[in-house]
């Protein structure tokens, strides 16, 4: 399977007559292509993007490539542009946080900016810049509708983790193969933190929800109250619960700080109750810059 991931943006960067400029980033996921190239923002369009893709994709198929199965894009303002190429190039375009390798060449690109002021092509304006920054709104409360019965932290030992799941028929299933504990180098006793949520009545539609809100990771806030903060989507936060129990609290920091021994990794588990006997939906989740 091809997957290329793409970003299409405004930089820091002008072009001789001084108008700003958006650069266009392509590479697959696993370093064998890239592509840079720049456009005045005036120009800066759908029309304009599919033109370039075209022009990369024929290039792509001529060197005896297979055509990219999906694009990926994780900044908001790129995602309409792209699905709109997208639809007349006919690839699938997914949204999502987890573009490791585009996100890897934008902070290398956003060092190398300063050293293009003398350059006809694109010039450094000196402004600062955040080459993975995507503005942050205020979380949500998550739908009354939605919360089941009861829940609590949990965590599972790595090397049980993924038996845990594999043994059983799970409706809702998110197990990211980069997101496995063999993957991230865990040992098989470190603990894996997570959530677990008896959803009651409501188990399948909070999975389904879930699964649609694309969960990215799940963070307790300390406040007044203190809360569980999900990331989703691109962008997305939902507040799922809030709660000023000091025994949850104490676990929560407990949460937070297995957290860092996994690596940022965490599951949540929605089931129908506490009995162990089924489940309704499980993600395992990491942090995404």
């Amino acid at each position: 399977m091809t997957v290329w991931e793409l970003d299409f943006y405004r930089r820091p960067l002008q072009n001789a007559a001084g108008d700003p400029l958006w650069e266009l980033l392509i590479c697959d996921s696993v370093g064998a292509f890239q592509f840079v190239t720049y456009c005045a923002q005036a120009q800066a369009s759908a029309s304009w993007l599919l033109t370039q893709l075209q022009s990369q994709l024929q290039a792509w198929i001529e060197a005896g490539h297979t055509l990219p199965d999906r694009l990926l894009v994780f900044r908001p303002q790129t995602l309409h542009l792209l699905e709109t190429a997208g639809q007349q190039l006919g690839i699938a375009i997914e949204a999502t946080r987890r573009t490791p390798r585009l996100k890897h060449l934008l902070v290398e690109r956003s060092r190398q900016y300063a050293t293009l002021t003398d350059s006809l092509e694109a010039r450094y304006t000196g402004q600062g810049y955040q080459p993975l920054a995507l503005d942050k709104l205020p979380p949500v409360p998550l739908p009354e509708k939605l919360w089941g019965d009861r829940w609590r932290f949990a965590s599972l030992p790595a090397v049980d983790l993924i038996d845990t799941v594999s043994d059983r028929m799970i409706p809702i299933l998110s197990v990211p193969e980069a997101l496995l504990p063999l993957k991230l180098g865990l040992a098989s006793t470190v603990p894996i933190p997570g959530v677990v949520i008896d959803g009651g009545r409501q188990a399948m539609r909070l999975a389904n929800w879930l699964q649609q809100s694309q969960p990215v990771s799940l963070g307790y806030i300390p406040g007044a109250p203190d809360g569980l903060i999900l990331e989703a989507g691109l962008a997305d936060r939902w507040i799922l619960t809030t709660f000023e129990d000091t025994e949850v609290a104490t676990a929560g920091q407990a949460y937070e700080q297995h957290k860092q021994l996994s690596q940022g990794l965490h599951f949540l588990l929605v089931q129908p109750d506490d009995s162990g006997m089924t489940y309704s939906g499980f993600w395992l989740l990491k942090p995404e810059d």
